[in-house]
């Protein structure tokens, strides 16, 4: 029994292997890199979580009431929200531009693979019509 690869052509294998094969495989790993770097930057937490408390520090405001204690439990609680949005903010802008320039680089990627062909072509023709010239 042969198998289907067998009986083709090796040029037409070579062309469905580079043109069709290879770049679902290059799509795939770049797809798992960009759900990686959301998940590495917990991107979706840190939004939903956007104005909790930094680290989970908080002051009790106590049981029984004290004026002074409740305006340091609510400064120091507001700073503590405060700080907590700057920094995710911050994570989450430096997670989203690390995806971005995992899109770039993936597109280059993709588009030298597929390419890669004519360039070698290209060079070939500029070695062999080089050499010609001496």
């Amino acid at each position: 029994m042969k198998l289907r690869y067998m009986t083709r052509n090796i040029l037409i294998q070579y062309l469905q292997w580079h043109f069709l094969d290879a770049p679902k495989s290059i799509l795939m790993a770049w797809r798992n890199y960009l759900k990686f770097n959301l998940n590495y930057w917990s991107i979706l937490v840190l939004l939903k979580t956007l104005f909790s408390h930094w680290r989970r520090y908080y002051y009790s405001y106590g049981k029984r009431f004290d004026l002074g204690r409740y305006f340091e439990a609510l400064t120091f609680n507001l700073m503590s929200r405060i700080i907590g949005a700057i920094l995710r903010i911050f994570f989450i802008a430096l997670g989203l531009l690390i995806e971005v320039v995992i899109i770039f680089v993936g597109i280059l990627l993709l588009a030298g693979w597929l390419f890669l062909p004519l360039i070698i072509l290209f060079l070939l023709f500029g070695i062999i019509f080089g050499l010609k010239i001496f």
